[in-house]
């Protein structure tokens, strides 16, 4: 006789009973799981509904079993782990964050609310579990810059049917408005913030939008200029941050950071293609590409005194400039 078993325990054990048995009927079920028919009825259409799990009844056989072609795709079918890694908690938390925030009430809710049932689902046995978990673990983000909803669809929508996109672009630094043709290639998410990849046709190449900073916008009929993932990453993921630029723009910044400071440094990724080392007196140097300083300068700011830049004179000069614009307001 087995204990009494909660709810998840119950789901394993069910598919543990599926796989194993094939063919398992009803009563078996419920002898084995020491339940009430009505408790079983409601598991089984949880795991159908939820947990997406492809249970169905043989009436030949009298039994539950799994739904699949061959006995592979049934071995495909998993239940989510009882915990996740880091990496997966991170992933599905932010995944449903995202996803709440996209849109509150529109059309791309509704379109999305299957999506987040499913996410749900994974993430506790029930709708109680999923509740608590979402409010025991905390993604804080920062400097968040709401979007306008509506060109998150449209763009979206121009993207997948690959039709070019008319917009009127704000551009910060300028103070001014500017009308553009674009081919939509790739929305990024950058430190809470949407962005455009697209080619330009008014200036003949790829650009990086803002969508907050994107004042109207309208899809054309016209088809959208295609550019392969690998020109559009070697175009834009070259350098630091957001301001990417190519690989052939790129040059090379050495970042030395005191000892205190490398405890935390060390462990981060400032670019998938930095490089690193400690030096002999307990430093730490990183080296990281960059095209345009102005992100890289504000990221070495924070760590304030204790970095210094080395070899690049050009970054080594505009960090210091900062610093003594910023010192002198507080004279």
């Amino acid at each position: 006789m087995l204990g009494a078993m909660d709810r998840t325990e119950r789901f394993y054990r069910i598919e543990l009973l599926l796989k194993s048995r094939g063919c398992v009927s009803f009563a078996t079920l419920r002898d084995e799981l020491e339940v009430s028919p009505a408790t079983l009825k409601r598991d089984l259409q949880y795991l159908r509904d939820r947990l997406a799990a492809p249970i169905v009844y043989d009436a030949h056989d009298n039994g539950y079993r799994f739904a699949a072609p061959n006995a592979r795709d049934a071995e495909r079918h998993e239940l989510p782990g009882l915990w996740f890694s880091e990496n997966e908690i991170h992933a599905l938390l932010t995944m449903q964050q995202l996803l709440a925030g996209l849109d509150d009430d529109g059309v791309l809710a509704r379109h999305l609310h299957p999506l987040t049932d499913k996410l749900q689902g994974m993430l506790g046995a029930d709708a109680e579990a999923a509740r608590e978990l979402a409010r025991r673990i905390k993604l804080i983000g920062t400097a968040r810059r709401r979007s306008p909803n509506r060109y998150f669809e449209l763009l979206g929508g121009a993207l997948l049917q690959r039709r070019r996109v008319w917009l009127s672009h704000f551009r910060r630094a300028e103070r001014s408005s500017r009308e553009r043709e674009v081919s939509p290639q790739r929305l990024v998410h950058y430190r809470n913030t949407w962005y455009l990849d697209a080619w330009c046709h008014a200036s003949d190449g790829l650009r990086r939008f803002a969508l907050d900073a994107i004042g109207d916008a309208r899809v054309l009929e016209t088809r959208a200029k295609n550019i392969a993932l690998r020109d559009l990453e070697a175009a834009l993921d070259g350098g630091y941050g957001i301001y990417g630029g190519t690989d052939a723009q790129a040059r090379w910044a050495t970042l030395v950071f005191d000892a205190d400071a490398a405890q935390w440094v060390a462990h981060e990724e400032w670019h998938v293609r930095q490089k690193a080392r400690w030096r002999d007196d307990g430093r730490y140097e990183l080296q990281v590409p960059f095209s345009d300083p102005t992100e890289l300068a504000m990221d070495i700011l924070r760590h304030g005194a204790s970095v210094v830049v080395e070899g690049d004179a050009a970054l080594a000069a505009l960090v210091r400039e900062r610093l003594a614009q910023a010192a002198a307001r507080y004279a």
